[in-house]
């Protein structure tokens, strides 16, 4: 059997995750794009230490920061976990991410890898409108499927198109998306909108508490924040200060991020953009997951 714990931020999905490995011995697969990656530990709430003791845990803190980990790695390795905790006969969990994270672990999708050559460079000069617009003229199919301000995801649907001579919509058109297991049941934790944001206030005053300016700050000093490794919420918004390199050097920058104007700024950023993701999650879920929803 494989049970997928879905909900928002906060919600408490690694806490039911533990609590029902240990009562009905399951090990948990983590499905969260960033918690894959080593040394990104108060910006992406990764278990505990502790928790992590609680339960056989997999797929958490093994991607290097400077490895740019896509959902396609990630569908090869979940499988593998999956069916080597089934062959076991035990209880499969998987917790956290993003609906396209749990649905490529279990459907049968299929990516098309994106060639390192794919010249996208007569498009660096659109702006975000002018680049969606393009993809439009393209396959406007796809683009009713991504925010137009979304550039990461609007560039690689071109780069398929380019790639492959197909569209990114008839790819996906052309694929069923068909569960692959048998037995998986999905269940969503569903909070009072009011109490879902006051923990995640409470949970973004935990991670400054912890030392996520710290955490940021020696990061920025070791990697590039290029990186995917990068790009999640609590870890991007640092970036902002890299409008000042233009000026100052890295040094300069450096101290910058540790103004407490700066970190207020943050803090307001990190909270307005997870109680954003939070509603986003909650929709993903409502409507392709179709979860057993649970008041917590």
């Amino acid at each position: 059997m494989i049970v997928v714990i879905c909900g928002p931020t906060a919600s408490g999905k690694s806490k039911l995750a533990i609590r029902l490995a240990k009562d009905f011995n399951g090990e948990i697969i983590n499905g969260d794009a960033f918690q894959v990656y080593k040394e990104l530990e108060i910006g992406t709430a990764k278990p505990t230490k502790d928790e992590l003791m609680m339960a056989t845990h997999h797929l958490f803190d093994y991607v290097a920061p400077t490895k740019n980990h896509s959902v396609m790695d990630y569908q090869v390795e979940a499988r593998k976990t999956i069916n080597e905790i089934l062959s076991r006969k035990k209880l499969v969990i998987i917790v956290g991410g993003t609906g396209l994270y749990q649905k490529a672990s279990l459907y049968d999708y299929t990516f098309t890898e994106e060639k390192e050559n794919v010249d996208l460079s007569d498009l660096a000069s659109l702006s975000n409108e002018e680049l969606y617009n393009y993809l439009v003229s393209l396959d406007e199919k796809a683009s009713l499927k991504i925010h137009p301000n979304n550039r990461k995801r609007v560039l690689r649907a071109i780069a398929i198109i380019r790639q492959t001579g197909c569209k990114k919509s008839e790819i996906e058109e052309a694929q069923e998306h068909k569960m692959i297991y048998e037995d998986v049941h999905f269940v969503g934790l569903n909070i009072n909108r009011d109490e879902l944001y006051k923990k995640i206030n409470d949970r973004v005053d935990s991670m400054f508490e912890e030392g996520l300016v710290e955490e940021v700050t020696s990061l920025y000093e070791k990697y590039d924040f290029n990186n995917n490794a990068f790009k999640g919420i609590g870890y991007k918004e640092f970036i902002l200060v890299n409008i000042v390199k233009v000026l100052l050097d890295k040094a300069c920058v450096l101290e910058l991020i540790k103004l407490t104007c700066l970190v207020a700024v943050c803090v307001k950023v990190i909270f307005t953009k997870s109680g954003g993701a939070a509603e986003v999650i909650c929709v993903f879920i409502r409507l392709y997951l179709k979860a057993f929803y649970f008041v917590v």
